[in-house]
């Protein structure tokens, strides 16, 4: 696990300009036992490493067959022994047992093909001296990140956004204004686009080729992501689920440091920390807690850790710790990403940390299995399937006049609001004419220009409403949202996150579920829970998901009250994007409990704060870098 930077250029003046060591050095979190720089024509790379596997060989970057190939890579490719074995019978040789060796071997030998063998969490950049060619991937569900930027003759590519921004030769960058309704009604800005005009992030999935002969940059898709949910045997179905997960599993404990888990009341990581008990029995579990037990699954995770007989550490957050490091969590995220659950995961990140290298968790089980609340929606709303068109527009004009808070309304509204216009992902924070209201400019790009796309698609596939709905998930929410707090979360602390939910073996086995493997009722991820019900405890299998859930509800009516009524009237984005007095507004009605307004409130703080960052960044990118000037 590590983090890297890269320059391709045909002006060797300028490639010479930008200050590579700031920009390797400012994500140092990412990789603190090594580093390393590479220079060629037309071409540098600056290195940190995490070591984890070949503590004394994985040096990067990594050169292969002479000085003719060198590499910079970012992740884990779990199965790289068995790669390895498959190479050496081919007539390979190698000269260590690091993954990063066997990504370059695959390419040389099998080509860009070998990509979708891997199976792990990558990102990586790989210079062919002899052809002046830099070829590059990420994985396919976007567990690690890509950033890129062009400027003028030359590409850059980084593991944080904020080492582009320390590269910026040109003075003050661009803030994109235009994803700004995006952001408000997704709570992140949708990928590829960044906050940045000129920062963008490679695709997941995705190879890109700079050549720098001619200048061209290309991009392909090198895998897709499909569902097929198939009729099938639900017995069969149930022992393949088990059996697949818990291989994953074994993969994700290749290590040659500690491994530890994070432990929340679900099913998703209380299984994937059972799992790890049986095949490593000295693991160590990590949970979060808040002072109000409404907001806490702690006591559920103790109950399990004490079932399991785990090595558990629960992590006590307040109010006060949060208004102290929420500054560091933003610039860590390097995005405006307003999703609560970042603050006890950067908590509990930090304590685990101390005592490990690795940690596994349960992120992607939701997307592939079918686990959010709001996939039952289908089913609660099939009646109005048999209604012609003309008597939902009625229906919908009907609600629409009824009162906010009428019993009823919201159901109306829904049942009669075709599926691509109600549903943008897990998370909507701000409608469209909220948007409006709450934003100075209104131009822009709007979260349905990145999901129409996604619906046409699987209207193409003929896909059934939930499989959609995890379709658009998977492609918006999990790499969005979950996968980059989860990367920046755990790699502020210098902590490998490992997800063994997300695994292309796991994910070939999710994709075939029929909906009636998923959601049966009241009941999300049904036949996920059976596979697993001997595994995980039955006080966890039942119980409806809560993940680590924020009391930023309560807090933003009591002790975050006047922080937060500070920034909103003193932020610079406050006159300049939002409207102030409406922020304000949202405020005081939460303050007084007529409404709860704490995830849009939290929407507006996490952008201000972020942006106050952006423009603290743009005065110190030329000089040495010191975050405490930034925070």
């Amino acid at each position: 696990m590590c983090g890297f930077t890269a320059i391709i250029s045909t002006n060797q003046d300028r490639l010479k300009r930008y200050p590579l060591d700031k920009m390797t050095n400012v994500i140092t979190h990412r990789g603190p036992d090594d580093s390393g720089f590479f220079t060629n024509t037309g071409v540098r790379f600056g290195f940190r490493r995490l070591s984890i596997i070949d503590l004394e060989h994985g040096h990067q970057p990594m050169q292969y067959e002479g000085d003719r190939y060198t590499i910079v890579f970012n992740g884990e490719i779990y199965n790289a022994p068995e790669l390895r074995d498959r190479l050496k019978k081919r007539g390979v040789t190698f000269n260590t047992t690091s993954d990063t060796e066997v990504i370059l071997a695959s390419y040389i030998h099998e080509g860009k093909k070998s990509f979708s063998r891997f199976r792990g969490m990558f990102a990586f950049l790989i210079w062919d001296k002899n052809t002046s060619t830099l070829t590059g991937a990420r994985d396919p569900f976007g567990i690690k990140p890509l950033y890129m930027k062009k400027d003028d003759d030359a590409v850059l590519f980084a593991s944080e956004k904020k080492s582009l921004i320390y590269a910026n030769l040109k003075g003050p960058m661009s803030i994109n204004k235009e994803v700004l309704p995006a952001y408000l009604t997704f709570q992140y800005v949708p990928e590829p686009l960044t906050s940045y005009h000129d920062i963008t992030k490679v695709p997941p999935g995705h190879i890109i080729e700079a050549k720098l002969k001619t200048g061209k940059v290309t991009m392909k898709r090198f895998t897709q992501l499909d569902f097929q949910p198939t009729a099938q045997p639900k017995k069969e179905a149930l022992s393949l689920i088990r059996e697949t997960i818990e291989e994953s599993v074994a993969f994700h404990l290749r290590s040659e440091v500690p491994v530890s888990t994070f432990l929340s009341g679900g099913i998703d990581s209380t299984a994937i920390t059972a799992l790890v008990k049986q095949m490593k029995p000295d693991v160590k579990s990590f949970t979060v807690e808040f002072n109000d037990a409404r907001y806490s699954e702690a006591d559920v995770a103790r109950q399990t850790a004490e079932h399991l007989d785990l090595d558990h550490t629960v992590v006590t957050i307040t109010a006060e710790q949060v208004m102290k490091e929420l500054p560091k969590i933003i610039w860590h995220m390097d995005e405006p990403v307003a999703d609560p659950a970042a603050i006890p995961l950067y908590f509990v990140a930090k304590e685990a940390s101390k005592h490990s290298k690795v940690v596994l968790s349960g992120e992607g089980a939701d997307e592939l299995f079918g686990g959010y609340n709001i996939y039952r929606e289908p089913g609660s709303l099939r009646l109005f399937d048999f209604l012609p068109e003309e008597a939902k527009k009625k229906i919908h004009t009907f609600a629409q006049k009824l009162p906010h808070g009428v019993k009823g309304r919201s159901f109306l509204l829904r049942g009669s609001t075709p599926i691509e216009k109600r549903f943008v992902g897990n998370a909507r924070i701000f409608n469209p004419e909220e948007t409006e209201a709450y934003l100075n400019e209104h131009s822009g790009v709007t979260a349905h220009d990145f999901t129409a796309p996604l619906y046409e698609y699987a209207k193409q596939k003929g896909w059934d409403p939930i499989t959609t709905m995890q379709y658009v998930d998977m492609n918006t929410w999990l790499r969005g949202d979950i996968l980059a707090k989860a990367d920046k979360m755990t790699m502020a602390h210098s902590l490998e996150l490992r997800v063994p939910f997300l695994d292309k073996n796991v994910f070939d086995v999710a994709s075939t579920l029929p909906s009636i493997g998923k959601i049966q009722g009241t009941q999300t991820k049904v036949w996920l829970r059976e596979a697993l019900a001997d595994v995980v405890p039955s006080h966890v299998v039942e119980r409806k998901k809560l993940g680590f859930p924020v009391p930023i509800r309560v807090w933003l009516k009591d002790e975050l009250y006047e922080w937060a009524r500070n920034i909103l009237l003193t932020s610079p984005a406050s006159d300049t994007l939002f409207n102030s007095q409406s922020a304000l507004l949202l405020l005081e009605e939460h303050r007084v409990g007529k409404y709860d307004h704490s995830r849009k409130i939290w929407t507006l703080l996490t952008f201000m704060l972020w942006h106050k960052q952006a423009t603290q960044t743009e005065r110190h990118q030329q000089s040495t870098i010191n975050i405490e000037d930034i925070i």
